[in-house]
């Protein structure tokens, strides 16, 4: 098997058909026409999809290396509700999630400009750096989200409140906790979304570089 390094195909391999408009409200969704170019040369038959314009979106996990702790929230989210109608979960699944700081990037705005603003909305506590961790595709199977995710420097001795905007119906509590603990979340499946996940595992992975360059 020959490993490629670069993919064999860019953008300009997609010949989109038609775009259709399925749902425009809070999200969109358009109904895709298109072909793709094939391995072994050709196009491949037409398919039609349909996808979830979701945006795209930042999360940032506040760390303290003093402490040695880092910031989670707790929310409701309604996607994990739903989800949780499923059986592939217990009936005692919280449809509260445990997550880093996260927002969409509004028009004009920098992925680092949404890391500064949501730290502040979501938890009352600045951040007074960034690193950047990935920017990864959320489910390219059907829908154009894509996550920019960072660890943010900040000062977690005094984390407190209930946080977030009212008229978006947020309701946020925010807390810190031994980066360790907050770890051993992912392996209790007590933090089980992808953009926390991302940046606890890399966070512990690298501690020695992130201390390095904010001791």
């Amino acid at each position: 098997m020959v490993f490629m390094k670069k993919p064999a195909f860019t953008k300009h391999d997609v010949e989109v058909i038609r775009k259709e408009s399925g749902y425009s409200g809070f999200f969109d969704l358009n109904i895709y026409t298109l072909r793709h170019k094939k391995f072994e040369g050709g196009w491949a038959p037409e398919i039609t999809r349909e996808i979830f314009e979701r945006g795209h979106a930042v999360a940032v996990l506040p760390y303290d290396p003093k402490l040695d702790t880092v910031l989670l929230l707790e929310q409701f989210r309604p996607g994990s509700y739903f989800s949780m109608s499923s059986p592939w979960f217990d009936d005692n699944a919280s449809p509260w999630m445990y997550e880093g700081v996260a927002g969409m990037i509004e028009d004009g705005e920098l992925p680092e400009d949404v890391a500064y603003r949501e730290a502040i909305e979501e938890t009352g506590t600045p951040l007074s750096d960034l690193i950047p961790v990935t920017h990864y595709l959320v489910s390219p199977g059907g829908t154009t989200e894509s996550v920019f995710v960072f660890i943010g420097l900040a000062d977690l001795s005094s984390v407190d409140g209930i946080h977030g905007i009212d008229h978006e119906g947020e309701d946020i509590r925010p807390f810190s906790l031994p980066l360790r603990e907050a770890y051993e979340m992912i392996e209790t499946g007590t933090v089980n979304n992808a953009m926390s996940i991302i940046a606890l595992q890399w966070l512990m992975l690298n501690k020695q570089k992130v201390l390095d360059k904010w001791s």
